[in-house]
């Protein structure tokens, strides 16, 4: 990732960066399990984005995971239409580094998808994560229905309740918003680490357990 201190708070549609009209190119297969990067969902399965920090350390939390068909890295939540990697890290595209998932519900839960989110990065932090300071680095779930976000709403609150018991002090602050317009990343960061192995990954939780179940 680019080590340089960045913007802590966001631009307007007004002075973000102006972008481009087509999309940036990005790899056309998943490096792991060599699945069309943008094939379509198969039937039944479903879909839902999640920001905890640096992307390259974050998807390889979703693709390791039981019942993930699909997972695909890029930029959510801002406003700039098709930013670059480099605008992104500028602060000035109001985005943040996203891990698209695709998975089947019949294997693992949104709920499950979820544990794996809170559990593996600081929802407390803002607009950081660890060393990476930005907009960029926000927490952040970009849902694609009703009940994916109030699932999400559910759980935040119990994982906040279950910080405090644990001493942790601090709010969350994940974005919890429907799913907007999301732009993939260049092909180097797909799948990064497993390109990678020794490449950086600042991707940690707080060491405290998310509750699910009926406690949610």
């Amino acid at each position: 990732m680019l080590f340089t201190r960045k913007p802590a708070a966001m631009p307007t549609p007004e002075t973000a960066l102006k972008g481009r009209p087509h999309p940036i190119p990005t790899a056309d297969t998943h490096f792991v399990n060599g699945r069309g990067l943008l094939a379509e969902t198969p039937a039944g399965f479903e879909r839902a984005v999640f920001g905890l920090g640096c992307f390259w350390g974050a998807e390889r939390k979703f693709w390791e995971q039981d019942g993930v068909w699909l997972t695909r890295v890029g930029y959510a939540g801002g406003y700039t239409p098709n930013p670059t990697y480099e605008e992104v890290c500028t602060g000035q595209t109001g985005h943040t580094e996203v891990v698209d998932v695709i998975f089947d519900p019949a294997v693992i839960s949104f709920e499950g998808l979820m544990k794996v989110f809170l559990e593996n990065h600081d929802p407390t932090q803002g607009m950081r994560q660890g060393n990476d300071v930005g907009t960029q680095y926000r927490s952040a779930v970009y849902t694609t229905s009703d009940a994916q976000a109030d699932a999400a709403r559910r759980m935040i609150a119990a994982y906040e309740t279950s910080l405090a018991e644990a001493g942790h002090a601090g709010k969350i602050t994940t974005e919890v918003a429907p799913l907007g317009e999301i732009y993939f990343a260049e092909d180097y960061h797909q799948q990064y680490l497993a390109k990678n192995p020794a490449g950086y990954c600042g991707i940690g939780g707080t060491g405290v357990s998310c509750p699910v179940g009926l406690s949610v």
